[in-house]
């Protein structure tokens, strides 16, 4: 067993792949957002089928405090979507509620990681960079 486990580790020495770029690799956020989900998601407004990814990463942001509660949050609504459990919920009525896609529970953990990592305070609450004021002057 020894030797196989040596095998291994002179095999990506002599590749010159990083043991830690091995496992990175399979859990790449970004490259899981673009195979599984940028059919339907776009990353900046106008929205395709589903909510852009800056501003709903802003929702995140704004309903938990740190990125292991949202990541956490984000994985287990990717496993399985519910409607109740939405962090915006006109987003779901204007959509539909998203598919559940086949991911591993590894990619889904990475590719909510990267998620919340495009929050952009300049969106304000996640209703664009307005943040819902035209709604407020057209009163």
């Amino acid at each position: 067993m020894k030797n196989v486990l040596y095998l291994c580790i002179f095999s990506c020495i002599a590749s010159g792949l990083p043991l830690s770029d091995a496992t990175a690799k399979t859990a790449d956020g970004r490259a899981i957002f673009d195979r599984s989900c940028s059919l339907c998601h776009s990353i900046n407004p106008p929205p395709k089928s589903a909510p852009p990814v800056v501003p709903l990463a802003n929702r995140y942001h704004m309903k938990f405090q740190t990125k292991e509660q949202g990541v956490a949050y984000m994985a287990a609504f990717l496993k399985k979507p519910d409607r109740n459990k939405a962090v915006d919920p006109q987003a779901v009525s204007r959509f539909g509620l998203m598919p559940t896609l086949p991911l591993t529970d590894a990619e889904r953990k990475a590719v909510a990681a990267w998620f919340w990592d495009q929050y952009n305070p300049e969106m304000g609450g996640g209703r664009g960079i307005g943040g819902g004021q035209r709604r407020l002057m057209n009163r």
